[in-house]
């Protein structure tokens, strides 16, 4: 039997020419989840004319939305195929998206660059944690805010993640995943403090419908359990 390589990130520039066709479950579940984000985001900030950094931002689903609420929006991802695609249909759909290919551990713009740092979909798979939330609010102003959602560590969110959604649902490549590198939100608090970050408020995130395709919609949750969302400031004042 083949070993199953864990935390994957091949499978981005895998699929990168299909990025938005629509035509893959598992990218089609990453676009899904970029609506339920935003819908406890946007209780958080004002986008419109905000310098924002979508931090692992992949083909640019959250990237594009972003620059549809006004915000100016950079967008960086070692998956360099990916960037290309996330180039190549903001270019179709006449939205001035600055993409970049490079990590977070080492972020190639100046000090106090970014109102707003949003990272999805990524503090679970990068190779040193605390070196990219020094990165984060090196780039952010003071008084900027950092939004991120993250996989939770323990048995239930090991089950639901690798087990139903790798292994059974395959609403995600087998692999995708280590859960070895997720994060609980106490040990991700205390990082961000130790940052010079302010943590805020957290929240869950999950499925909460089904569309006509079939496939799972999501939103905000109480249940902190599988994925979380949170916020994170700076101190000072934009």
């Amino acid at each position: 039997m083949t070993e199953i390589v864990r935390n994957d990130l091949t499978i981005y520039d895998n699929v990168a020419t299909n990025w938005w066709s629509d035509d893959i479950r598992w990218v089609r579940t990453l676009k899904n989840l970029v609506p339920g984000r935003l819908a406890w985001f946007d209780r958080h900030v004002d986008w419109d004319d905000r310098a924002v950094l979508d931090l692992g931002c992949a083909g640019g689903f959250m990237a594009e939305a972003l620059a549809k609420r006004c915000a100016n929006v950079t967008g960086i991802d070692p998956a360099a195929q990916a960037i290309a695609a996330a180039r190549a249909h903001a270019a179709e759909g006449d939205l001035e998206i600055n993409y970049d290919v490079g990590v977070g551990e080492k972020l190639p713009y100046e000090d106090a660059r970014f109102d707003v740092v949003v990272c999805v979909d990524v503090l679970e798979h990068v190779d040193d944690l605390c070196e990219v939330l020094s990165e984060v609010a090196r780039v952010l102003k003071p008084g900027g805010l950092f939004l991120f959602d993250t996989i939770n560590r323990n048995p239930l969110s090991r089950f639901v993640a690798i087990t139903v959604a790798e292994d059974f649902l395959r609403l995600l490549p087998r692999g995708t995943h280590d859960p070895a590198l997720f994060i609980r939100p106490s040990e991700l608090s205390t990082a961000l403090e130790n940052m010079g970050l302010v943590s805020g408020p957290m929240t869950g995130l999950g499925p909460r419908g089904i569309n006509h395709k079939g496939d799972f919609t999501f939103g905000p949750l109480p249940i902190r359990s599988v994925i979380y969302m949170g916020v994170a400031q700076k101190p000072g004042s934009l």
